[in-house]
């Protein structure tokens, strides 16, 4: 499976959020507007082996499955001294599409997961040692979790419910051990919070946008949240963890034992929350899939209890047969997937296919380098971060690549070039209707059409793009905060509209 997902990751041109977190790779700020900088360093040392090639840009997601089936492994083995149980948690997430496949997909949640599990083995070892230097090494993990995604910060109620509900908890709170835990955690997570000093909080300000939108009840978005887990996670598997959970749950507040009620907060909590917001919000794939693995260690750990307990053979039978099922289906269809996306020559779900939506972007930077020939034009503009990010992918360097607007986004970029923009013509490269935004009523440059290109993948247009030349202007890289060119866009697909249907874009500036 780890071949399968090297394959994948060679085989597949980047989509367009991964090419964006390989631009930051390429920077030296502590942070960023949309995330924090773990993704960027984990793309930069994958690209320090392999080069800027898609196996160089996902090797480091490779690597973050193979550590965090490591530390599930032994997270299981140390609670059950079962070696079925260990390979039950092993496979679990290969037979679940996320890890299996899409792991090889870099997102600051392939960053986070493995410092999370980190953060996890480290109170498991807490538990079974009363050592209390674990706290420090499950302080270090979190903040590392957090330097990679905010939403690591929903596994603080598992944490809070570890150290105050089993009878330790005085133990504990006498101790100076949790309390420093929180300092290094802080010391950990500090490049991002010195960023977010010097820039008005920005990224803060930016992810509170999706945290506390609210647009009314929407059936629609309920259903795509439960949909994607099922799709994930597993058809079966998604049953199989969650009975897991609640079995875990019930022993733990039965017994007050640590470690049953550190993996079932840990899962369940954020759980119920993302489940309460999408009946508001669309919640993204990708939010909720740092808790998963843990889900799989207290599943594992459920299967191995319930042959200790007092059950029935037929529910101990069913519950293997289960758990079985789960795995041998859900790998299966991770290779499906993987044959259909590298092998197979059709587009079966049309514009609505996740991979085959964001392909085709050889297609318009051929065209735009007809363009600069054609032209003598010696930059790139676009006025969508997706654009520029797979433009400056796509061209690698050899032509400097801007985005005119959403200037927010690249507080603290190193110069792009400006030597080989300012005096010279550029190639306006946007998807309609971009070409016609009220935003060119703040740019004063002159604009002659080229032609339009479209994006298609396996025979389905995705988009059409306008080719333009620019004449007589020089983009600003830092305009004002109250200027059009400076506000960033929160993304409509995570937005529902009013209405239940489609989608609408949202702005915020950089001061709020």
């Amino acid at each position: 499976m780890t071949l399968l997902r090297t394959v994948y990751a060679s085989a597949i041109e980047l989509r367009t959020d991964e090419a964006y977190y390989w631009t930051w790779s390429k920077e030296v700020a502590l942070g960023f507007l949309d995330h924090p900088p773990g993704i960027a360093w984990l793309i930069r040392f994958g690209t320090a082996i392999f080069g800027d090639t898609t196996l160089g840009v996902r090797f480091g997601g490779i690597v973050a499955m193979l550590v965090t089936q490591l530390l599930l492994a032994d997270i299981v083995r140390r609670l059950t001294h079962d070696v079925r149980a260990v390979v039950f948690a092993v496979l679990m997430p290969e037979a679940a599409l996320y890890y299996g496949l899409l792991m090889a997909k870099v997102a600051p949640d392939v960053a986070m997961i493995p410092f999370a599990m980190a953060m996890m083995w480290s109170l498991v070892r807490l538990a079974q040692s009363g050592d209390g230097r674990w706290w420090l090494a499950a302080g270090l993990f979190a903040g590392l979790s957090m330097l990679s995604k905010f939403t690591a910060i929903m596994f603080a109620p598992a944490v809070a419910a570890f150290l105050l509900v089993p009878d330790w908890r005085w133990r504990w709170l006498r101790s100076p051990y949790p309390y420093l835990a929180v300092l290094v955690a802080i010391a950990a997570f500090s490049p991002v919070l010195i960023w977010n000093a010097q820039h008005d909080w920005a990224s803060f300000r930016f992810q509170g946008v999706r945290a506390t939108a609210n647009y009314g009840i929407s059936l629609r978005t309920l259903g795509d949240f439960i949909g994607l887990q099922f799709g994930l996670v597993g058809f079966v598997m998604l049953p199989v963890v969650l009975t897991g959970l609640v079995l875990t749950a019930w022993r733990g507040a039965r017994m007050r034992e640590p470690v049953a009620i550190l993996l079932s907060t840990a899962v369940l909590v954020p759980f119920l929350y993302f489940l309460a917001k999408s009946t508001t919000l669309r919640v993204g794939d990708t939010w909720p899939m740092f808790m998963w693995p843990v889900g799989f260690a207290a599943a594992a750990v459920n299967l191995a209890t319930m042959a200790k307990e007092n059950w029935s053979a037929r529910m101990l039978s069913s519950s293997v047969f289960w758990a079985r099922t789960a795995v041998g289906s859900g790998i299966a269809f991770v290779v499906i997937v993987f044959l259909y996306y590298v092998a197979a020559p059709w587009n079966l779900l049309g514009k609505i296919d996740p991979i085959g939506a964001e392909a085709g972007y050889e297609q318009v930077a051929a065209r735009a380098q007809a363009a600069l020939d054609e032209t003598g034009a010696t930059w790139i503009a676009t006025t969508d971060y997706r654009t520029y990010a797979m433009m400056r992918w796509l061209f690698r360097g050899r032509v400097p690549v801007i985005e005119i607007n959403e200037r927010g986004r690249f507080q603290d970029f190193r110069d792009p070039g400006m030597d080989r923009i300012r005096g010279h013509a550029g190639i306006y490269v946007g998807r309609e209707p971009d070409d016609r935004s009220s935003l060119w009523e703040n740019i004063p440059a002159k604009r002659e059409p080229l032609g339009e290109v479209e994006r298609s993948w396996r025979g389905i247009r995705s988009d059409t793009y306008v080719i333009e030349k620019l004449t007589g202007w020089t983009p600003e890289l830092s305009p004002p905060k109250d200027s059009p060119l400076f506000q960033w866009k929160v993304l409509a697909d995570c937005l529902p509209s009013p209405g239940g249907g489609g989608s609408i874009a949202r702005s915020a500036s950089g001061v709020g």
